[in-house]
């Protein structure tokens, strides 16, 4: 049962990083202002599609290893990937206008990376039910 909720919590958190991504590339000001940070970019987007691209791909990545059934590998992955909200987080709290309600995303990302990547990673497979019945 915790392994189904990881998993589906971890597909979830797929889409809202291809939810992110995407608004990153097609509405880099908007996607901005929600994600904390207040940048000067007087027409050059660069920081905003490497931020999305990098949120499309973390997304796409874990979607497909949901759908492909690749528990261990997800695992990995958020496990892994936990640097990078951790990094995040400490970019937006070193801007002196943002505080800890701007973390908050961060944080939860985090926690949510950690422990489901720890539960995929520590879980051991369950055998179906004659998995391993020959049947004449």
């Amino acid at each position: 049962m915790t392994k189904r909720i990881s998993i589906a919590i971890a597909f979830l958190t797929g889409l809202g990083l291809i939810f992110l991504g995407a608004r990153f590339l097609v509405s880099p000001e908007i996607a901005e202002a929600g994600y904390g940070i207040h940048f000067n970019e007087q027409g050059d987007y660069s920081f905003h599609y490497i931020k999305g691209i990098r949120d499309l791909m973390s997304g796409l990545l874990m979607c497909i290893f949901v759908l492909s059934k690749q528990t261990k590998a997800l695992g990995t992955t958020l496990l892994v990937g936990t640097i990078v909200p951790i990094v995040d987080m400490f970019i937006v709290l070193s801007k002196p206008y943002n505080g800890v309600t701007q973390a908050i995303p961060h944080i939860s990302a985090i926690i949510a990376c950690s422990v489901f990547g720890i539960i995929l990673l520590v879980t051991k497979p369950t055998k179906k039910l004659y998995e391993n019945t020959r049947l004449y």
